[in-house]
């Protein structure tokens, strides 16, 4: 079954899944980012069939993700390795990462995120770094960006009416 395209969406979540919301995309840049570069070790590490790995680094490095580079000439072979638009999902994977330990590991954390000078955890979170606030639902709302066509504007407004209507509601 074909899955409907978010590419032509002006939201930019949609447009962000249209490159990576597959999640063997998401396993394959996460491996990417800790220096996995070869097929074999993409397909050891992940158990993926071989079609799926190749038609997802395809796709990845279509997105402009990731990067293909000839390391052997014979025969041909290739490493893939994270663009700086690549780079820039990191913190995305981190703050998946976290979110996945509070509420999807009953059994504990099998993977944290450390300081890499000290070794001390680290606890991810999401600031503005404009202000150095925290980005949580009481402080920060989503708005209109200048290119949002009638469809988002309309959206956003009803968003955030809803969200002054929630406000303005008397607390128990």
């Amino acid at each position: 079954m074909q899955h409907k395209s978010f590419g032509s969406m002006q939201c930019p979540i949609a447009r962000s899944l249209e490159r990576v919301g597959e999640w063997w995309s998401i396993l394959i840049l996460r491996d990417a980012l800790q220096g996995l570069s070869r097929f074999d070790q993409f397909q050891k590490n992940l158990g993926i069939a071989p079609n799926m790995l190749t038609r997802r680094l395809k796709a990845l490095v279509q997105a402009g993700l990731l990067e293909r580079r000839r390391y052997q000439a014979r025969p041909p072979r290739y490493e893939y390795v994270p663009t700086a638009s690549g780079r820039d999902f990191r913190p995305v994977l981190t703050l998946l990462l976290a979110w996945g330990n509070r509420h999807f590991a009953p059994e504990g954390a099998s993977v944290v995120v450390v300081n890499a000078a000290t070794g001390e955890p680290a606890e991810p979170a999401l600031y503005d770094r404009i202000s150095g606030l925290p980005l949580d639902d009481a402080g920060f709302m989503l708005a209109p960006g200048p290119a949002a066509n009638a469809a988002a504007r309309r959206r956003l407004a009803g968003v955030a009416a809803l969200r002054a209507a929630r406000n303005a509601e008397p607390r128990a």
